[in-house]
């Protein structure tokens, strides 16, 4: 067992932290926050073991792992600094902002032989699942191409979620680059495609809402793109297209993220609505129900106060037919779960990687692989869409 701080206590954190503190694997869970009544409240609610006055004080206690909940484009060096001071890491997506910060996390995990796990949904998206599962069966013959979306428009929770977190100057942070938040699309297709990107064109589309979001003179990232759209080729000879939209008119309640992969002898399409499989030699196979989450209760949990509704199915969505929670503790049973089922999963795989000295799934290696295609792509839309190369820093390397 391992006791687990947690950093950063807005919006996010809650629900992530109510699943650490159940989890028979972490002995206790503290919290901290750079507005303090924020870690007080969410210690409060959730009867967590106390606060800490601030990162500092959270490294200098007896915790064993941070879990990082803070803002996008803080992540990389929080990260690193908990690493060299002794703490297992997990974190929030994106991995980092820029591709420095990537091999500096790398390095740390190599130097300090720390578990470091990105907690990707998409990992655990079922449309993923399904299809990482169908590439190992060999169902999809040669995969060669795939689509992954992120459609997550500002008018679904997005502008209340930035004043949450950003405060009177929300603007300038809700002006992220899209593709600088890349892994809920890039990482759906990298999950279950066993390949990386080598190379990649983008296009970014300058905003004209003209509401004082993605407004360069704005913008702390001096960026106007609310949407982006990249092209990767992949290092066996495939490609894939990513989509990060902001300024988009998707239905209400419709997921977000949305997979297609294409084989040479099978395909996966998920749509809005219904999802289909096909071979060549079988009739088309509607598989909606099998990738279709159920709900997980916590639709009235207190540690989504102060979310806005717009975003509470991605606090509650429960586990589709397609997912394996037979690893799962008892303990989890009624509780919240979220994004397309994976919140259960991704805080067993790491407490499991953690306690069993074993590498997460979306160990550090796994991780650049889903954060720096969208950084390229960022710096292929700034040059008009110029190809550019995608640099790797290989595979993990095997523990023990």
């Amino acid at each position: 067992m391992f006791a687990i701080g947690i950093v950063g206590s807005g919006q996010f954190a809650g629900a992530f932290a109510k699943l650490f503190n159940a989890h028979p694997g972490v002995s206790r869970v503290t919290a901290t926050d750079l507005i303090a009544d924020r870690a007080a409240t969410l210690v409060r609610e959730l009867d967590l073991a106390g606060v800490e006055d601030d990162f500092d004080a959270m490294l200098a206690s007896d915790v064993d792992a941070v879990a990082i909940f803070t803002q996008r484009w803080t992540h990389a060096p929080l990260v690193v600094k908990a690493l060299h001071a002794g703490k297992h890491v997990y974190c929030a997506v994106p991995m980092a902002f820029t591709v420095d910060e990537i091999g500096e996390i790398i390095d740390a995990v190599k130097e300090t032989g720390l578990t470091y796990m990105m907690g990707e949904t998409s990992q655990y998206h079922p449309a993923t699942v399904y299809a990482r599962q169908k590439a190992a069966e060999g169902g999809f013959g040669r995969l060669f191409y795939a689509e992954g979306d992120y459609l997550h428009d500002m008018d679904h929770g997005f502008y209340a979620a930035y004043q949450y977190s950003g405060g009177a100057d929300w603007k300038r942070t809700a002006s992220f680059p899209p593709m600088k938040y890349p892994t809920h699309a890039v990482g759906g297709v990298l999950g279950a495609w066993n390949t990386h990107a080598v190379s990649v064109s983008a296009i970014g589309v300058p905003d004209q809402l003209g509401d004082g979001v993605f407004d360069k003179a704005v913008s702390m990232f001096d960026n106007d793109f609310s949407n982006a759209t990249a092209l990767f080729e992949t290092a066996d000879g495939g490609s894939f297209r990513t989509n990060e939209f902001r300024r988009i008119g998707l239905a209400h309640w419709i997921p977000e993220s949305r997979f297609v992969f294409y084989g040479t002898e099978g395909i996966l399409e998920q749509g809005s609505r219904a999802s289909f499989w096909h071979e060549k030699s079988e009739d088309l196979q509607d598989v909606t129900e099998l990738l279709k989450p159920g709900w997980a209760t916590g639709a009235d949990d207190p540690v989504l106060a102060n979310v806005d509704p717009a975003l509470h199915e991605s606090f509650i969505s429960g586990h589709a037919p397609v997912h394996d929670t037979s690893a799962l503790p008892t303990e989890f049973k009624g509780l919240g779960n979220g994004h397309m089922g994976s919140h259960q999963l991704l805080v067993n795989d790491f407490v499991t990687a953690v306690n069993e000295q074993t590498l997460p799934t979306v160990n550090a290696w796994v991780a650049a692989r889903y954060t720096l295609p969208g950084l390229m792509a960022h710096e292929s839309a700034l040059r008009g869409g110029e190809r550019l190369r995608i640099d790797d820093f290989g595979d993990a390397p095997q523990r023990g």
